[in-house]
């Protein structure tokens, strides 16, 4: 049987301030009991989110004083709460930004857990994945192969189905015409799963090693943030968190299409002109969290599909660095922390 420290060093959130950088410090915390309906996991693994990187640049408000973030996680179960059923030690689960919800109000009751007013959420209500040890209510956990590389499989847990939502709240026609704008860890993987499925996609980004990588994905065209694609598009999805850029994309919408804004977080919206940018019945829809049936959708089409998870792999020791670094677009795909 696998012996349990007593306490452990993780990341925490350190009073961050707007326009302040990237605020977090390394604290020992004692490694938490499970509860009656939870798994304890030992990380494999933890991707780090633009999300994370809200928090400790106090974009995003803390839900809870120096709370360790992370939401992106893939780990091995070492022990689980009394009440749990179906998960044995040793199986391997993710642990995603979903973290809970009352299961009982309307949004609940319809399939739109993402919208109830009660739900909590990995890394912001509750310690996450920067640690070497992390809770998971067993119903919000997914169950995940044995075979992929941790550090693989950590970017699907939020990137993956944030994306994966993204699109579908894109409502892209078969066979159709998505512009991407920004070219993260979410948008890498949603960019190949739309491919996969007939789409056409055309990258706009700032970064010249991103419109590399989408190109080397097999994407249409790479261009710059603001630059016109080179064919209208049928939709499109917002990744960077730049609300100047809303107007760019609706612009570029044909007749009838739609823009998907994929953020938590979005820098202010300029002044929208009616004519240009929403007339001949163009739309502009928000993605709010996820459901966990997003994810099991997309962990289904993925045992079909095979897609390429760009990391870059950082020790949890320097997960201040990889925060930086984020920040300042030196990340290409997912960076993502390793114990």
């Amino acid at each position: 049987m696998e012996t349990i420290p007593e306490t452990m060093h993780a990341w925490a959130v350190a009073d961050p301030v707007p326009g302040g950088g990237v605020r977090v410090e390394r604290v020992e915390r004692v490694v938490p009991a499970p509860g009656p309906r939870q798994l304890l996991v030992q990380v494999e693994a933890c991707g780090v989110c633009r999300t994370d990187l809200h928090l400790a640049e106090g974009d995003l408000p803390p839900h809870r004083e120096r709370c360790v973030p992370g939401h992106e996680v893939v780990g091995h179960i070492v022990a689980e709460g009394s009440q749990v059923a179906g998960y044995a030690r040793g199986d391997r689960v993710g642990v995603a930004w979903l973290g809970g919800t009352c299961g009982e109000c309307g949004y609940c009751r319809r399939g739109a857990e993402n919208l109830c007013p009660h739900s909590t959420y990995t890394g912001w209500d509750v310690d996450g994945g920067y640690a070497p040890y992390l809770t998971v209510n067993a119903a919000y956990a997914y169950r995940l192969p044995s075979s992929p590389p941790a550090a693989e499989l950590a970017p699907l847990l939020c990137a993956g189905i944030i994306g994966y939502r993204a699109l579908k709240r894109a409502e892209l026609p078969r066979g159709g015409r998505l512009g991407i704008y920004g070219f993260g860890a979410s948008a890498h993987l949603t960019a190949q799963i739309a491919m996969a499925q007939g789409a056409t996609v055309h990258v706009l980004t700032r970064s010249a090693e991103a419109r590399k990588l989408a190109l080397d994905l097999g994407c249409a065209s790479a261009a710059g943030s603001h630059d016109a694609p080179p064919e209208p598009l049928d939709s499109a999805i917002l990744f960077a968190p730049a609300g100047d850029l809303v107007p760019t994309a609706l612009e570029a919408l044909a007749p009838g299409g739609t823009l998907a804004i994929a953020g938590i977080h979005l820098s202010a919206i300029p002044r929208l002109d009616y004519a240009k940018h929403l007339f001949q019945e163009r739309s502009v829809r928000s993605v709010t969290a996820n459901t966990r049936q997003d994810g099991r959708e997309l962990f289904d089409l993925l045992e079909r599909v095979r897609i390429r998870v760009r990391t870059q792999p950082y020790p949890m020791a320097h997960a201040d660095l990889a925060l930086t670094d984020l920040a300042a677009d030196r990340v290409n795909g997912a960076a993502v922390l390793v114990p």
